[in-house]
């Protein structure tokens, strides 16, 4: 897909914007909705975050925008230095781009990225969401919470990846590319 430095820090924009959000609404109405809305007895998740102040970020209480925004910097950096090359790297030692089919292709790079970003964003992510309020800072707890994440989010990250974001993003770059790739093709079909 993405054939130059620039068409891959695209790809990534468009694929970390999409993650993010879903993965924030995933985060604040799947796993901890019923929760917030227990606590603070509002029937509505939006309510609950607003009736509690924001979401606690680092020990603060901060806008659902703010945790969009902080997560969207570590995705996109994490994806363009990690996510993206080691993926490419971990899928070309099982299958060889050139003889294998596309579609088989790239599902490979699909898994080794969910494999290689869950853990490590749900390692940022229970850094950024540690109870510092209520427990001071330990590292069984850290860890512990770190697992969790990683539960609640492989299998959602895995799914949604594979079925639903990767197929729309490659749709959206084929659309945005669609010169460039039609260039290609003309270049390809003359040799």
């Amino acid at each position: 897909m993405p054939r130059n430095q620039f068409q891959r820090m695209i790809f990534a924009l468009i694929t970390v914007v999409i993650t993010v959000h879903a993965y924030v609404f995933y985060s604040l109405y799947v796993v901890n909705g019923n929760f917030f809305m227990q606590l603070t007895g509002f029937r509505s998740v939006l309510e609950s975050i607003r009736a509690m102040g924001g979401v606690e970020l680092l020990g603060r209480r901060v806008p659902i925008w703010t945790v969009v925004l902080v997560e969207f910097c570590f995705a996109y950096t994490l994806e363009c230095v990690m996510g993206s090359p080691a993926s490419f790297r971990l899928a070309c030692k099982s299958f060889n781009p050139r003889e294998t089919h596309p579609v088989i292709f790239e599902t490979a790079v699909i898994c080794a990225t969910v494999a290689l970003m869950c853990p490590s964003m749900s390692l940022i992510a229970a850094f950024l969401y540690y109870p510092y309020s209520e427990v001071p800072f330990n590292v069984l707890t850290f860890l512990a919470g770190w697992l969790k994440l990683v539960c609640f989010n492989f299998p959602f990250a895995f799914f949604t990846q594979l079925f639903f974001i990767q197929p729309f993003v490659r749709t959206a770059f084929k659309l945005i590319f669609a010169k460039d790739i039609a260039r290609r093709a003309a270049e390809q079909a003359e040799q």
